[in-house]
């Protein structure tokens, strides 16, 4: 992506100015991000969608009774009549479920993959809405059908309605207010308070960010150091021969807390095992995500293409592919990145492979990770 090139859908801006200029500071409305967009998905192919295991889903239902909400899947016949008022369902991780989704997420990738989480879809039928919120993440969203009426504001008080199944504010205060029609797109900052309120049924598509906390990172890279650190550190056993009697034998020795805390630095030392690990856990997949096993291989020799389900990202020593790390340098470092980046290699960039780097494709073609053109 030419990151320097005035986008339609940043309303003329380059991806480097938006970046510079609202990502994570400030609201961007664009109108006819996307002109004339039609949606490659419509309302009954939303609800057989949420009608499946392994899909995500949401209904939320706004009455004079209060808020109620239920999780999926949905039966279609399990749903209010679309000539109900104020009811909402969501479907998240679109993208990983249709191809024509999957490649409207592609136009946001002037951010990194690291960071971009999935396509959420709200369809709402006349004055459905799921209440004045805000998102600890980024998000663009794109108006697909029908009307939507967005107030928005910076929010001081993030108090929230007891006694109610969402995370709606209790004193929203709205700043601005916008209608979106189809093709219309509000780019919102963490933290930005929103509602929005069906005008009529309507479609919106939601594209949002992960931000990992810095508790949930440690976490997990913790537990994958607990696997390695073994190996890493090494099997140096305790040993205390100056100890002396103790009077007071329930007292942790302070030499034993020293061992213990050396053990971990000694884990924490080898910066690569960290960027290994973090590389691990940012391209794992969804628990709700499972791949097609091949049938049948394909000729690689033909080009590939990367399942949309498929995460992959790189750094300077290694491909993350689905939660797996692989050590690259050279001719194969550089292809497989460009795979990473682009999501396909032509039939001349796999030609110029390794065996060793072909034998992973075949793997990842056989465990349904990507495809061959």
């Amino acid at each position: 992506m030419h990151i320097d090139q005035p986008l339609t859908l940043l309303g003329g801006l380059t991806p480097a100015q938006f970046m510079k200029r609202h990502w994570q500071k400030k609201p961007l409305l664009v109108r006819q991000a996307i002109p004339g967009f039609k949606p490659c998905l419509d309302r009954s192919a939303l609800v057989a969608l949420a009608g499946q295991e392994g899909v995500e889903s949401r209904l939320i239902v706004s009455s004079d009774k209060g808020w109620k909400m239920k999780h999926g899947p949905f039966p279609k016949r399990s749903l209010p009549p679309f000539s109900q008022k104020a009811w909402t369902f969501l479907v998240q991780g679109v993208d990983l479920h249709h191809d024509g989704v999957h490649d409207l997420m592609q136009q946001f990738r002037f951010v990194p993959d690291a960071r971009l989480d999935d396509l959420m879809i709200s369809y709402a039928t006349d004055g459905g809405g799921v209440g004045p919120h805000f998102d600890s993440y980024d998000v663009f969203l794109l108006q697909a059908h029908g009307q939507r009426r967005w107030r928005i504001g910076r929010q001081k008080d993030l108090s929230l309605q007891p006694g109610v199944p969402l995370k709606i504010l209790q004193n929203f205060e709205p700043e601005e207010e916008f209608v979106l029609n189809p093709g219309d797109m509000l780019y919102l900052p963490p933290k930005y308070a929103h509602d929005g309120i069906a005008e009529g049924e309507c479609m919106t598509w939601s594209i949002g960010f992960r931000s990992p906390k810095q508790g949930e990172l440690a976490r997990e890279l913790l537990l994958g150091l607990a696997d390695e650190a073994p190996e890493g550190v090494g099997e140096v056993v305790y040993r205390d021969p100056a100890q002396h009697a103790v009077a007071q034998p329930g007292a942790i020795p302070a030499e034993l807390v020293s061992f213990a805390r050396e053990s971990l630095q000694k884990a924490l030392k080898n910066p690569h095992l960290l960027d290994s690990l973090l590389g691990e856990y940012l391209t794992e997949p969804k628990a709700h995500v499972w791949f097609d096993v091949a049938e049948q291989a394909g000729d690689l020799s033909a080009g590939v293409v990367l399942d949309r389900r498929t995460r992959m990202m790189y750094d300077d020593r290694h491909i993350f592919i689905n939660g797996e790390s692989f050590r690259v340098a050279g001719r194969d470092a550089r292809l497989l990145r460009a795979l990473a980046d682009t999501r396909s290699l032509n039939s001349q960039q796999v030609k110029a492979l390794s065996d060793d780097a072909l034998g992973a494709l075949d793997e990842w073609q056989a465990d349904g990770w990507l495809k061959t053109l």
